[in-house]
């Protein structure tokens, strides 16, 4: 049984359509206050805001990170 990593309590996920929903093991679904809390940390930064090292540092780690995806899904295809 999964628990939610921001309160700890035990949940099932279940899907309904194609998104994956949190729902607690009463059976209604889950929502706790550190969740919407978390949420409302996030900041969204503007392109205009960035440096060119900064894209260019973020532009260097998807690339890495793609790369090692793909070398992952072609051995677990090879299996």
């Amino acid at each position: 049984m999964a628990s939610c990593k921001f309160c700890g309590k035990e949940i099932v996920w279940a899907k309904e359509g194609r998104k994956n929903v949190p729902i607690e093991v009463g059976g209604g679904p889950h929502e706790c206050e550190q969740f919407k809390n978390s949420r409302q940390s996030i900041r969204t930064v503007d392109v205009d805001e960035m440096s060119p090292e900064e894209m260019k540092k973020i532009y260097e780690g998807l690339k890495k990170n793609s790369a090692r995806t793909a070398k992952i899904k072609k051995r677990n295809k090879n299996r």
